[in-house]
């Protein structure tokens, strides 16, 4: 196990360096404008060795008969998200033909794993063993938001690949009692995320770009959902994992929709982007990781093992997350 993940982790570092060479001899570059939060043009699409390192180590595990026929569809469907992302990264792609990727790849998801629905109503003992038409939807607009929500957070140095690192090491923590064929799977996400990290981490030389932030909220969006079958309250702690994305996203998205802004429009009014330009990069960053450790991290694991608290543990820990986003006056700058 050692070398595979140590492999998928160097593939990943030297993946990302040929592609900032690639992007910088071709002049793939992010260039700073009003809402940006870098003052240079960088190296963008560097998510690509996340996506390649990531779907080697998954190809290898299907290989060896370690990962069944329907969780490898599934976990590869976010590939065309990666590929539309790729392409607007080099050249723009209409948002209405990116969501119809997002769609058709988060539905073909659910496809893969449970096949068409049966029935109009949820399973009330357990929603996620097989799937109605309710379900369908919703999850699929879950796979959306979260894949979306993702694009959105991905506006600082180290912020989305700390966060996909986190994500999928804490959920693979989680499931190693429960599956462990999927817990392998969620940590070999994590390590290729860590190697573009290596150089993404401030001051980055190369951006993930929306070839790697499509692609990693939407995989995450499925590894939680696949848990979710195997235990109903991972549902919960991957929510909880996920919290500083969802709720800086949330709260921002809705204050600018009630204050009567173009909620959908580029923007720079994010909790972390007002605090980044007031505390720089690297100390948000930290703080990122202190809140997920210290944390989000406990009351997952909390509500993993006390599940009758699952509500209130996913409640309480968006709270302080809350009180920052309205501490930072998130949503409230038009831009």
């Amino acid at each position: 196990m050692l070398i595979p993940v140590l492999t998928i982790f160097l593939v990943s570092i030297v993946l990302t360096g040929l592609i900032r060479y690639y992007a910088l001899t071709h002049q793939v570059l992010d260039i700073p404008n009003q809402r940006s939060s870098h003052s240079k043009p960088t190296a963008r699409g560097g998510g690509l060795a996340i996506v390649m390192s990531f779907f080697g180590g998954l190809i290898l595990l299907f290989l060896q008969h370690d990962l069944p026929g329907a969780w490898f569809a599934a976990l590869s469907a976010p590939l065309p998200v990666a590929i539309v992302g790729l392409l607007d990264d080099h050249a723009h792609i209409a948002a209405r033909w990116r969501l119809l990727v997002h769609i058709s790849s988060a539905a073909s998801t659910l496809f893969f794993l449970y096949g068409w629905p049966e029935t109009i109503a949820p399973n009330a003992e357990n929603p996620f063993i097989s799937i109605s038409w309710l379900s369908f939807i919703l999850l699929t607009v879950l796979l959306v938001w979260l894949l979306n929500l993702f694009n959105f957070m991905d506006g600082i140095d180290g912020i989305a690949g700390s966060e996909a690192v986190f994500v999928s090491w804490g959920l693979a923590g989680l499931l190693f009692s429960v599956n462990q064929q999927l817990a392998i799977a969620a940590f070999m996400l994590g390590v290729a995320a860590l190697g573009f990290l290596v150089w993404n981490w401030p001051a980055a030389k190369i951006f993930m770009g929306d070839v790697g932030s499509g692609f990693l909220g939407l995989l995450l969006g499925i590894l939680i959902i696949m848990a979710s079958r195997q235990s109903p309250v991972l549902l919960y702690c991957g929510l909880i994992l996920f919290g500083i994305f969802v709720v800086d996203t949330s709260y921002t998205l809705s204050i600018r929709a009630l204050t009567g802004q173009k909620w959908y429009e580029a923007h720079c009014s994010h909790t972390y982007q007002y605090a980044a330009r007031q505390y720089g990069h690297l100390r948000v960053l930290i703080a990122c990781w202190l809140i997920n450790l210290f944390w989000l991290l406990p009351i997952a694991v909390l509500v993993f093992f006390q599940t009758d608290y699952a509500w209130l543990g996913l409640f309480i820990s968006y709270l302080p997350l809350l009180a920052l986003a309205g501490f930072f006056k998130a949503g409230t700058q038009a831009v």
